[in-house]
């Protein structure tokens, strides 16, 4: 199997067009054209569809894509395993912190940690990931992902390391209910919420919990934007509902009202998510440890004042 090949078919893909692939490969279209016939005569199979509008792949030429992915994936890790070997780890590893975790918490300590322990490593943190998260760690865009849920999903394992219960944050005197202490599901009837969109568990956790009390959560607004959100609480605009360790940092500055949850209490799991597939390189296994490290370390308890 030429390598080469397959990163120009990868190419191709991207561009969408074999005119577009060659210049950005600076080879002549022609040669090409003749790498990515090889590779349909290897594999006895079409794998792109030619259009005045450009190229799209077949099932086969999708199918070939992902593998092409992980094939040169893999190249790149064994070549870095050798090029390091005997040294400190050293290399590129992605993280995903899922929004409104725990993992925004950990995402400065996680990137100081590494920069002391592994100064080869070059971390990437990614806290807006988007997209399938199983695909971008079963074909290497992503090491590891921190998110919400213990699985099964295919292609990836989930790792559950901590349980998470959710709290009303609202500002003194705001719209939130009065008091201190625990407060009842049935006291947030009626309670302007400020919450994620449906797409974040947070909420999908939070509307799951209404519905089984037969209430109606009222949501006033949808932020994306964790800073935001508080900033919106803090202005008396509504309360919304986190783990406390979303919110921890922010709240250190902060006078706002945190209440836990109760009758019932609302939990969500936290998972740390690896590929299924394909193992960890040794800066990504390097970094997994050192989260963990982290993670066992981490006070999520809000204290009384």
């Amino acid at each position: 199997m030429d390598t080469r090949r397959l990163y120009s078919f990868i190419k191709i893909i991207d561009a969408g067009s074999i005119t577009r692939a060659a210049d950005i490969l600076h080879i002549a279209q022609p040669a090409l054209s003749q790498q990515l016939s090889a590779l349909e005569a290897q594999f006895g199979q079409q794998l792109l569809i030619r259009s005045k509008r450009g190229v799209a792949p077949t099932e086969a030429g999708r199918a070939l894509y992902r593998h092409a992915q992980l094939i040169l994936r893999q190249v790149d890790l064994a070549h870095a395993a050798v090029s390091v070997s005997g040294r400190a780890p050293a290399g590129s590893v992605s993280v995903g912190l899922a929004p409104y975790s725990l993992g925004a918490a950990l995402a400065l300590p996680l990137l100081k940690s590494v920069r002391e322990r592994y100064p080869e490593i070059l971390l990437h943190i990614n806290e807006n990931f988007g997209g399938v998260i199983s695909e971008a760690i079963m074909t290497g865009r992503m090491d590891m992902a921190f998110i919400y849920g213990a699985g099964p999903l295919r292609g990836v394992q989930f790792e559950p390391l901590r349980t998470e219960d959710l709290f009303l944050i609202g500002a003194p005197g705001g719209t939130a209910p009065h008091g201190a202490g625990e407060v009842g599901l049935d006291e947030l009837k009626g309670v302007p919420l400020l919450l994620p969109s449906r797409i974040h568990t947070i909420r999908q956790v939070v509307d799951a919990a209404f519905q089984q009390a037969s209430l109606l959560p009222d949501v006033v607004g949808e932020v994306e934007s964790a800073l935001t959100l508080v900033n919106a609480v803090d202005a008396g605009l509504g309360a919304t509902v986190l783990p406390w360790s979303a919110a921890r940092a922010i709240l250190d500055v902060r006078s706002l009202s945190v209440r836990r949850i109760v009758n019932p209490v609302i939990q969500v799991k936290l998972s740390l998510v690896t590929s299924d597939n394909q193992p960890l390189s040794e800066p990504a296994l390097a970094v997994h440890d050192l989260f963990l490290e982290l993670i066992t370390a981490f006070d999520g308890t809000p204290h009384e004042e």
